[in-house]
């Protein structure tokens, strides 16, 4: 038998006790053997609850408890799940999270300690929900060079961007709805600025290089300045607006980056809808291909964990999961990127025309209905270092939004 203890009883922790309740014997025959969960800690008590029967309060029971197989990190945060988890690999224990901040702060160190004591350190969760996508990046495609990840790796941001796209909302009021409908925190910083897409992106740019990168070292740009009338010119342009979590790869230069970004109706992750995320893959060998589904939710995110406890569960003593090592990636400078901008002036065309032609060289005039007072444009392909230099020229710049081809 192979004994699981569950760190957190929260969301997710409750999602894998029931994933476990509901397809036990399906994961003791992919398993091999028969995979219980022994103990689950939390701080709290559930009498109503039938998983009493398994709460602990003490880490330490766990943690000596040479029956433990496999421990699974679902309490998030950085401590003290980092401690509880070196500890467990230490202690020669799988460990299975779904803490993207972890993985992206402590990634490399883990994986070394977790091969140091011939263990697994699997994280499946923390990317994608239940999407799968480290797994394809370590095993299916693993013949392959991969050049580009891009994806819409965050439900709340997208749920607000397509309301404000169909219904014509402003950023205050679709928040308001997200937090009412349980897809915003009450304090929603970390979806909203960007950062839960930073730290995701950052941990797949690490397997795909080898190397650490540093979510720090990752330019990140939120929603919060996104309004009605960019998506006026959006839907002027047959295009919409999402928030992307992108790196391209050119043999050893990387760059990656997390922004808002005009995209084109053709192109496959405009009709990326709702709370819905997608990550879209291209290889060398490959060509392109994507991954859709639920990015977050108690019951997906809780699917991919018990999926990677079934893999720890095959793989007790042998360490599968070197995906990067602790030797950090410079990323190539933002400023040395080339791509498209739209620009939304203030004024007349008829007035700067002629300057933003002589400064911005080939671009394409946009306006939109309910934007008086205002003009667009979207440049040509240039350097993001020579965008600016040409935007500090112009004191009516009111708003800038990447441009994906």
């Amino acid at each position: 038998m192979i004994s699981v203890a569950v760190l957190g009883y929260g969301t997710v922790g409750s999602g894998v006790v029931e994933v476990f309740r509901q397809n036990q014997e399906k994961i003791d025959r992919c398993a091999g053997d028969q995979v219980r969960i022994k103990y689950v800690l939390d701080l709290r008590d559930f009498p109503e609850d039938p998983v009493q029967e398994l709460i602990v309060h003490d880490f330490e029971k766990i943690v000596s408890d040479e029956s433990v197989d496999i421990v699974v990190e679902v309490m998030g945060g950085l401590e003290p799940a980092y401690t509880f988890v070196k500890r467990s690999l230490e202690a020669g224990k799988n460990v299975v999270t779904s803490n993207k901040a972890l993985v992206a702060a402590h990634g490399a160190e883990l994986l070394k300690t977790a091969k140091e004591n011939h263990v697994n350190y699997l994280f499946e969760a923390s990317v994608g929900g239940g999407i799968p996508i480290i797994r394809p990046l370590v095993s299916s495609l693993t013949a392959d060079e991969i050049e580009e990840i891009t994806g819409i790796l965050n439900g709340t941001t997208n749920y607000m961007m397509t309301k404000m796209f169909y219904e014509g909302a402003d950023y205050d009021e679709v928040l308001k709805e997200a937090q009412a409908n349980g897809f915003a925190e009450r304090n929603p910083e970390a979806d909203v600025e960007g950062m839960d897409a930073c730290r995701k992106i950052a941990i797949l740019s690490s397997i795909v290089s080898g190397k650490q990168v540093d979510f720090r070292d990752i330019y990140t740009e939120g929603i919060t300045k996104i309004t009605v009338q960019d998506m006026r010119y959006a839907k002027q342009m047959n295009a919409v607006i999402k928030l992307l979590a992108t790196m391209k790869r050119d043999e050893e230069k990387l760059e990656a980056v997390v922004a808002p970004f005009i995209l084109p109706a053709e192109h496959p992750l405009a009709s990326v809808n709702g709370v819905f995320n997608a990550i879209f893959v291209h290889g060398n060998a490959l060509g392109d291909a994507m991954f859709y589904g639920s990015g977050a939710g108690k019951m997906p995110t809780a699917s991919a964990v018990a999926a990677d406890i079934v893999e720890a569960a095959k793989y007790r003593n042998e360490t599968i999961c070197e995906y990067w090592s602790g030797e950090r990636l410079e990323l190539e400078s933002r400023l040395d990127v080339k791509r498209k901008f739209f620009v939304r002036m203030s004024g007349s065309r008829a007035a700067y025309e002629e300057r933003i032609r002589n400064t911005f060289g080939k671009v394409e005039f946009v306006e939109a209905d309910g934007c008086e007072g205002e003009f667009g444009f979207i440049t040509d392909v240039m350097k993001e270092g020579e965008y600016e230099d040409a935007a500090a020229r112009f004191d009516n710049v009111i708003h800038m939004i990447r441009a994906a081809s």
